[in-house]
């Protein structure tokens, strides 16, 4: 079984089926050829989380008999990636959802149509880049380049057109027409629209300075009935190729389990292991049209939906319960997330923290019930045992992280008025991420720490709750076995 086979005459369906690979229920070639023609997407990233969330909903979409284009993947960083892990396959890859109970589904992928390089240098692929974005049929262009592919310095923007790529493909969209277009970043950073519209605005006035571009193009990329740069909120885990998923497609049969490593350290494979859990909220402002994305399972709505989304996904719902129990799993030798989800304490640490303690500060946006959010964190995405991920990895930089996801929570406590005595598992998290060296030493240092608005967001005594905290960190203190004494305490009386 290879992924190739799925392109021949001779291809046997039913073998696959058999084996649990769910197939497109589209003309592949009919696709490729109508996206050819009529380009609507282009995304630039090629890496894995693309391959298992964009791409895959995409995928959905066209089996629902309702869409007929695909999206083409421009790669701009790492090469190898398009030279290894989709043209040998003909852009074809497997996404393998990885469940909570330990099993898994594979579904092939056919959406991807084209993949390219995007650069210059590779002449045929540049040309064919520049055709694709004097298209009028294109309508948006999205990015998972990560946050730190935004940025830029001096030196960048005196390369010219050079520089950066998307600028470039847009100033060719510019003198095709000044047609309208819209870039959508998907990269889990906070309104990462903002991220992508920074970006090619400084490119593109600094390239007007030096009378590179004629100055109507910053008036186009300015003008919000022809460029939009909307937010969205992504979520999915999509880790390294796993061992024991590449065991279990070798005993089907599927001989593209092989794990690529490219010269720049990326991780790839023909097929891509994520989490079966998902989320893409996105701003729903297109000048030229969209993909209908929600076919797959997107969802489009306002600005302040996304930003409530967010906020309620990085105060409440997911990020604090990662942070606070991967300082209680560090302090408690566990090296797994998904074997603290077994530790009665943790669990209910972790629940109890988000349904009872951050809860009533929440903004529900809507489209998304925060309540089912948790529950399909506690009880579907930590305990999944596919997920490597150890809580020493998460608890790095705990200090750049405390700020938003426990003191906003705190801070509406007290905007709103309400009773801070509901308040004892938050600061039961603010205690821990602490090493002490003996149990009856000096704790005064602790007033200057709890006292810091730069890590808390809050000076916590004049919050109200830096005794509280300091008592706290006695107790974890007080000697062998204090850590686990402590949090079974405070864990039972909420």
């Amino acid at each position: 079984m290879k992924l190739n086979e799925i392109l021949s005459d001779s291809f046997n369906a039913a073998e696959w089926e058999a084996k649990g690979y769910e197939l497109p229920k589209y003309d592949i070639a009919a696709v490729a050829k109508k996206t050819h023609d009529e380009p609507t997407w282009v995304h630039f990233g090629a890496g894995n989380i693309f391959r298992a969330f964009p791409a895959a909903i995409l995928n959905d979409a066209l089996n629902t008999g309702k869409y007929d284009r695909g999206v083409i993947v421009a790669e701009s960083f790492d090469y190898e990636i398009i030279d290894k892990a989709y043209r040998p396959y003909n852009n074809l890859s497997l996404l393998v959802s990885l469940q909570s109970n330990g099993t898994i589904e594979k579904k092939v992928i056919a959406s991807i149509t084209e993949s390219l390089k995007a650069d210059k240098q590779f002449g045929e692929d540049w040309a064919r880049l520049v055709q694709i974005f004097q298209a009028p049929s294109l309508q948006m262009v999205t990015f998972t380049i990560t946050e730190k592919g935004y940025s830029y310095n001096d030196a960048d923007l005196a390369r010219g057109l050079d520089a950066v790529f998307a600028t470039a493909l847009l100033y060719e969209r510019y003198k095709a027409g000044k047609l309208p277009l819209t870039l959508q970043s998907t990269d889990n950073c906070s309104h990462n629209g903002d991220h992508v519209k920074a970006g090619v605005k400084a490119y593109a006035e600094r390239w007007a300075q030096d009378g590179i571009v004629e100055a109507g193009f910053v008036d186009y990329i300015n003008d919000s009935s022809k460029i939009t740069y909307p937010w969205s909120m992504i979520d999915k885990i999509t880790p390294r190729p796993h061992e024991k998923v590449q065991a279990m497609l070798a005993e089907d049969g599927f001989e593209d389990n092989n794990t690529i490593i490219t010269e720049k350290h990326t991780f790839t494979a023909p097929f891509v292991n994520a989490e079966e859990v998902q989320y893409l909220v996105c701003e729903d402002t297109y000048t030229n049209g969209r993909p209908p994305l929600e076919l797959g399972g997107a969802l489009y709505t306002s600005r302040k939906t996304v930003d409530e989304v967010e906020t309620m996904k990085v105060t409440t719902c997911l990020n604090p319960l990662h942070t606070a129990m991967s300082i209680y799993g560090c302090m408690l030798d566990y090296t797994l997330i998904s074997a603290e989800m077994a530790d009665e304490d943790l669990r209910a640490f972790i629940q109890k923290i988000g349904y009872i303690e951050a809860m009533p500060v929440v903004t529900d946006p809507g489209v998304l019930n925060p309540y089912e959010f948790i529950g399909t964190v506690i009880n579907k995405r930590l305990p999944n045992p596919f997920m490597p991920d150890a809580p020493q990895r998460i608890a790095t930089d705990t200090s750049q992280k405390l700020s938003i996801r426990f003191g906003e929570t705190i801070k509406k406590y007290i905007d709103r008025g309400l009773g801070k005595s509901n308040l004892v598992l938050i600061p039961l998290v603010l205690a821990g991420p602490l090493e002490v060296g003996k149990a009856d030493q000096d704790y005064s240092c602790l007033k200057n720490l709890y006292s810091r608005k730069d890590v808390f967001g809050l000076d916590l005594y004049e919050a109200g709750f830096g005794e509280q905290i300091e008592g706290m960190v006695k107790e974890l203190f007080a000697g062998k076995g204090a850590v686990r004494q402590t949090l079974h305490k405070y864990v039972s009386v909420r």
